[in-house]
């Protein structure tokens, strides 16, 4: 109840009063607070709010909407992924926050445990949204947590890949947990409530204002072992959120995009000042957060016959078939100088091999790397 009190009655993140709070203890430092008993930077973030007392408004209206109030004291917390936030909390992105509200059955700490940020544009690309549903759809069927804004545009093509897999997404709200922004996301964030979490430092009720996107783009960050930037324009909110992935010590990772588009100026830009690595599929989204030595990406398989490359007169029968455009098994012959018995037993084999196919007009070649 004391962490209630105090996550209404400062705008996160209040520097002074988690010190108070990391000093006395929440329930000590919510009774300084309420009788103006505090220093003057905590009265700077409390005065305002004080004699707000809507604990058990707020704790009664989460409990409806199948919330909970998660404090760092329950074993739910997140201990891990914030403790870097600890460490960087005098820089711009802010600390720990003193409690988080959340709705969704899952257990947030075993949520955090693998889990990437997919962040870009809301004025997202058909190839940026598309980028983001299958990273997401690919990342969710490998058992990692897909963390996100539910804003539109990345966010929320990210938010939908994870769910379509039938995997574990992490929608982090600027706003109260029962209040659906952006509106035209009011049945995505229903279902995310359902089948995933839905996470805010802001109490019921409260709502969006642009200083707490930037504040909020901290959590996302912290949340995620790693960030991926799917598209960003020179001026993007999630380049925020990319320096606070940096600043956090996590991987940051960019998708590139096509050099005439503006929706990926700010990735492109990322990469030229090496502040990110390039990734182009789940597997290497994987290597650069997972375990070392235990999520190694791999080289795409190659096409391989069990009959292995073609050796003598099957090479010179495979060299003779066209690239684009089938030939005769007559031609082949002429041109390999193989006879026409022989070429018609080889181009079979080939075709089973996986090097050649049969079509109308004759046989086409099949190119293997």
């Amino acid at each position: 109840m004391a962490r209630a009190y105090l996550s209404r009655v400062a705008e996160p993140y209040p520097a002074a009063l988690a010190a108070l709070v990391a000093e006395v203890g929440p329930i000590d430092a919510a009774e300084m607070v309420r009788a103006g008993e505090v220093s003057p930077s905590v009265a700077s973030q409390t005065s305002a709010r004080r004699t707000e007392e809507r604990v058990h408004e707020d704790l009664e209206l989460i409990g409806k909407r199948g919330g909970r109030l998660l404090i760092p004291e329950d074993d739910e917390w997140p201990r891990w992924p914030f403790v870097a936030l600890g460490n960087v909390a005098g820089q711009r992105c802010g600390g720990e926050p003193l409690a988080l509200w959340v709705r969704g059955p899952h257990d947030l700490a075993e949520a955090a445990e693998k889990a990437v940020a997919i962040v870009g544009s809301r004025a997202a690309s058909g190839y940026g949204e598309h980028v983001a549903g299958e990273f997401a759809y690919g990342l969710a069927e490998a058992g990692v947590t897909v963390v996100s804004g539910a804003a539109y545009g990345i966010d929320g093509a990210a938010h939908r890949g994870a769910l379509a897999a039938g995997g574990l997404t992490v929608a982090v709200l600027a706003c109260g947990v029962d209040f659906a922004y952006p509106a035209g996301h009011q049945g995505l964030l229903g279902r995310i409530a359902r089948e995933g979490l839905i996470v805010s430092e802001y109490p019921p009720g409260v709502t969006p204002a642009r200083h707490r996107f930037l504040t909020r783009n901290r959590l996302i960050a912290a949340l995620g072992g790693g960030t991926v930037v799917v598209e960003a324009g020179r001026r993007s909110g999630a380049k925020n959120t990319a320096a606070i992935t940096k600043a956090l010590g996590r991987p940051l990772m960019v998708v590139p995009g096509p050099v005439t588009s503006a929706s990926s100026v700010g990735c492109h830009e990322l990469l030229r000042d090496r502040q990110a690595d390039s990734v182009c599929s789940v597997a290497e989204i994987i290597e650069s957060v997972g375990r070392f030595g235990d999520d190694l990406a791999t080289e795409p398989a190659e096409k391989e016959s069990e009959l292995g490359a073609p050796q003598g007169e099957a090479m010179r029968v495979y060299e003779a078939l066209g690239k684009r455009c089938a030939v005769g098994d007559e031609v082949v012959s002429v041109e390999s100088g193989v006879p026409l018995e022989r070429v018609r037993a080889l181009l079979p084999e080939l075709e089973l091999a996986g090097l050649a196919r049969q079509l109308d007009g004759g046989w086409q070649k099949l190119e293997v790397r």
